[in-house]
């Protein structure tokens, strides 16, 4: 039997883009490969890089030329992939290039470089397979692709139209995650809302009993299982609207991440985007009305080509009525090959940070302000961190990485990263809460 080869691995870009990588590591592992923590003892690395926006095109094109510099042999993968002209230009050393998603082509590179052990060990991937994030945490990938044509993004040229997951396999995932630990399931696609539209919503067989494969049957079950669930990328359409008595009764979390970009309708229709403001504010109303407790996360772009001071007011009136809790706001860059590139009036750099500047001081009272109203509430927390004098936790209004974090102060014993436990909310600040236990 001959030694296994070893293979480092650089993630880059999105939650979709890192279960990507623990679907390639996994495949990896389950075919005998040993995975590399440094580039010196790997005998290839791949990365599989990010190509949104022009800052990740350069991060992913910079951890290229550090691989290659490191090690030498290289195969690149991920949304970058596609533009394989410009990746040989910039390192014309690489071994492979292959595009987003496209796992069946990655490891026949892989094999063409580094050929796989004579008597591989399945038995060395755990059941869920390689996970990129805690063990008390995973992203559960339903669907790839998207049917929008935003003129901003180029996602579907990248991950091609929307593909959705069947449901029956994504609930068996789902239950091997949760049996192997995982106290959370993130879900995440490009387009959460629209899962299943692909398949015309066609009836799976799942436990014996038939389920149409729809975003509210998907929750529905996630909801069964001992581990919270966590919705990401949800537009607002009409059929979301059926999601929210499902967290008013505690089955998945009252949380969703629904990316808006704009509040001037001119602006939307500029994008590409539903173009109804006062619709989504009604919506959004109707929401609290059924689940008070609901935490609404959303990111905007400012400086948009065409973008007036009269939009932008109207996007700052917006957000002022519809007071999310969670914001992120980016000034509009160029990305290669966006229709929006096209687009006349383009907005100064100065004055899209300006807008930024002045759009942020805004969010950030509102945010305060939601934070502050969490002060005397009990909730439940699930543990990231047990460090020395205090806990890091989060609660059903913080995603990983990306929102706060509720802090609880003292030593402790008998608690571990996954565990539940029952909080009072003494405290805020600027972005976290302080805590205390109940």
């Amino acid at each position: 039997m001959t030694l296994p080869g070893k293979i480092g691995f650089v993630s880059l870009g999105c939650p979709k883009n890192l279960v990507d990588s623990e679907r390639i590591l996994s495949q990896m592992r389950a075919e005998g490969y040993a995975i590399s923590p440094s580039y010196a003892d790997a005998d290839l690395v791949v990365v599989n890089t990010c190509g949104f926006i022009d800052a990740a095109v350069e991060e992913s094109l910079d951890a290229i030329g550090e691989a290659i510099d490191a090690n030498g042999r290289v195969i690149v993968t991920g949304c970058l992939g596609n533009r394989e002209a410009e990746i040989r230009a910039a390192h014309p050393q690489v071994l492979a290039v292959t595009g987003a998603h496209a796992y069946e082509a990655v490891m026949d590179a892989v094999h063409a470089h580094l050929p796989p052990p004579d008597d591989p060990f399945t038995n060395l991937v755990p059941a869920p397979g390689v996970q990129l994030t805690p063990r008390h945490y995973a992203y559960l990938k339903i669907s790839e692709g998207c049917n929008h044509r935003c003129t901003f993004c180029i996602i579907p040229s990248l991950r091609g139209d929307l593909l959705s997951r069947p449901l029956g396999e994504v609930l068996s995932e789902a239950e091997r995650l949760v049996e192997s630990g995982v106290r959370e399931l993130l879900v995440v696609s490009q387009d959460t809302s629209a899962y299943g539209l692909d398949l015309r919503y066609r009836t799976d067989i799942v436990n014996g009993r038939p389920l149409e494969t729809r975003l509210e049957a998907l929750a529905r079950e996630l909801g069964q299982l001992p581990a919270w669930t966590r919705l990401h990328y949800v537009y607002p359409y009409p059929s979301v609207d059926r999601l929210i008595p499902l967290m008013a009764e505690g089955l998945i979390l009252p949380y969703l991440d629904v990316p808006l970009q704009h509040g001037s309708e001119r602006i939307l229709r500029l994008m590409k985007r539903p173009a109804a403001t006062e619709k989504v504010l009604s919506r959004i109303r109707a929401w609290r009305e059924i689940c008070p407790d609901i935490t609404l996360r959303s990111t905007f772009i400012v400086g948009f080509p065409g973008e007036s001071e009269d939009d932008f007011d109207q996007l700052l009136e917006f957000i002022q009525e519809a007071r999310l809790d969670r914001v992120g706001c980016f000034a509009y860059s160029p990305v290669e090959g966006a229709e929006a590139n096209k687009l006349p009036d383009s907005v100064p750099e100065e004055v899209k940070q300006d807008r930024l500047a002045r759009f942020m001081e805004i969010q950030a009272e509102i945010s305060r302000d939601k934070l502050a109203g969490r002060v005397g509430q009990i909730m439940p927390v699930l543990i990231d961190e047990v460090q020395s004098d205090r806990i890091v936790a989060r609660g059903p209004g913080d995603a990983p990485e990306i929102d706060g974090v509720v802090l609880i102060e003292g030593e402790w014993e008998d608690v571990a990263p996954g565990d539940f436990i029952e909080v009072s909310v003494t405290g805020y600040d600027e972005h976290d809460l302080y805590a205390e236990p109940v």
